[in-house]
């Protein structure tokens, strides 16, 4: 399970491109977004690294 903080994550709009971006990676993966505390906890196979990079080249990057 990879835990991540993303700021810039403060909507609905912001999860769904959040979980959508995430799945790209892994369609499998399991996406739960806490939006008041910007919280993501991410259940793939894919490696932290990588997803920490899609998600900060999609405009969310990781606290």
């Amino acid at each position: 399970m990879i835990e991540l903080t993303l700021p810039d994550m403060t909507c609905g709009h912001c999860v769904k491109a959040v979980t959508q971006t995430v799945q790209r990676l892994d369609a499998a993966a399991i996406v739960e977004v806490d939006l008041p505390t910007h919280q993501v906890k991410i259940g793939t196979t894919q490696p932290a690294e990588a997803v920490k990079a899609a998600l900060a080249e999609e405009g969310y990057p990781a606290a």
